[in-house]
């Protein structure tokens, strides 16, 4: 991939592709599986609470266990034991390795920052309304049990927060250095502003649902 020219996380993006998503067993089976395997684990209770002791709630439990990945899609466990390493290592890795701006004086291609800034508080979230509001119109989607407009207006907003993949896209979309500062401090002002406004909307959403 790097060799040829595209840029290499393409690959990643085709990777995820290959991931199941498809579980072997549904929730419902789960269920019936897991009820009945708890009743099989305190049936075979020795008396002495001790599971060590008992062979019969060993082989219960390593059968649980062989449900709930049954029941779990692949991919999701995949997101599950990556999520830690990427959002406590890899994340801010990439954040301090690439978010290199000099604030204060005067700001170069001033353009080019204020527009990132409208895309990420205005684009992203009328992006996403636009895109719900259709599906769910046209019968794609609906809502989510106890999920009004204003709920997920403030949840787009909040998607403006698009810190590390907006550097990485500035740094592929520009390839003056100049340009590329300007984009980052469209994208640190954007992400603020972004953070604030959505924890403001949300906020004000859940007052008014409670007042209801």
């Amino acid at each position: 991939m790097h060799q040829s020219g595209i840029h290499a996380t393409v690959a990643g993006v085709v990777l995820a592709f290959t991931i199941p998503t498809h579980t072997r067993i549904d929730a419902t089976q789960f269920s019936q599986q897991a009820r009945a395997l708890l009743d099989r684990f305190d049936q075979t209770e020795t008396g002495d609470l001790v599971v060590l002791t008992s062979k019969g709630q060993q082989e219960t439990l390593f059968a649980l266990d062989r449900a709930s990945q049954g029941v779990t899609a692949p991919i999701l466990r995949l997101e599950h034991a990556l999520h830690n390493f990427s959002a406590f290592v890899v994340m801010p890795l990439f954040a301090f390795a690439n978010a290199g701006v000099k604030l204060g004086g005067p700001i170069e291609h001033g353009a080019i920052a204020l527009g990132v800034l409208i895309g990420l508080i205005i684009g992203k979230p009328l992006g996403i309304i636009a895109a719900a509001f259709i599906s769910i119109k046209v019968g794609f989607g609906q809502l989510p049990a106890g999920v009004r407009w204003p709920s997920l207006f403030g949840i787009a907003v909040l998607a403006g927060i698009g810190f590390t993949m907006s550097l990485f896209i500035s740094m592929v979309a520009f390839g003056d250095a100049t340009l590329v500062d300007a984009a980052k401090l469209g994208i640190l002002a954007g992400s603020l502003l972004a953070g604030i406004a959505g924890a403001t909307i949300l906020k004000i959403a859940s007052a008014l649902r409670d007042e209801q």
